[in-house]
């Protein structure tokens, strides 16, 4: 390749580069107020959210004060309650911090009791995949 055509054609990629800069620059100030704002609502929505979980928690260890339970099975019933949608067990093992290939099996164990005593309740999704939301 000619060097002078190398020339031309670093150039032409400078004056691209250049026009993006300022283009961006604008668009960010211009975007600030509405990024102020959508993080006050996101706050307010954690906010609400944080207060649910915690009154679903309090309600789940209320529950538990009749019935013993293994500290795995209290710390997989902590993660039902704190999901309230519901939660699948492959996703209660990762919540637990157990590794992705037995996370499912690990919650099955503790789930069976909670199943027993009515704590939790076990609800078919599509498929055969299954959820299970607090009781």
């Amino acid at each position: 390749m000619r060097l002078a055509h190398k020339r031309n054609v670093q150039r032409k990629l400078k004056k691209t580069f250049k026009a993006t800069k300022v283009a961006t620059e604008k668009t960010v100030v211009a975007v600030k107020p509405k990024a102020e704002k959508a993080v006050a609502k996101v706050k307010t929505v954690a906010a609400k959210v944080e207060k649910v979980a915690t009154a679903a928690i309090d309600a789940a260890v209320e529950a538990t004060q009749d019935v013993k339970l293994t500290p795995k099975q209290q710390s997989v019933l902590d993660i039902v309650a704190a999901n309230a949608p519901g939660i699948s067990p492959k996703n209660i093992g990762l919540a637990a911090g157990q590794e992705d290939a037995k996370a499912a099996a690990w919650a099955t164990g503790g789930l069976k009791k909670l199943l027993e005593e009515n704590l939790v309740v076990k609800e078919q999704a599509e498929g055969n995949k299954v959820i299970y939301k607090l009781a």
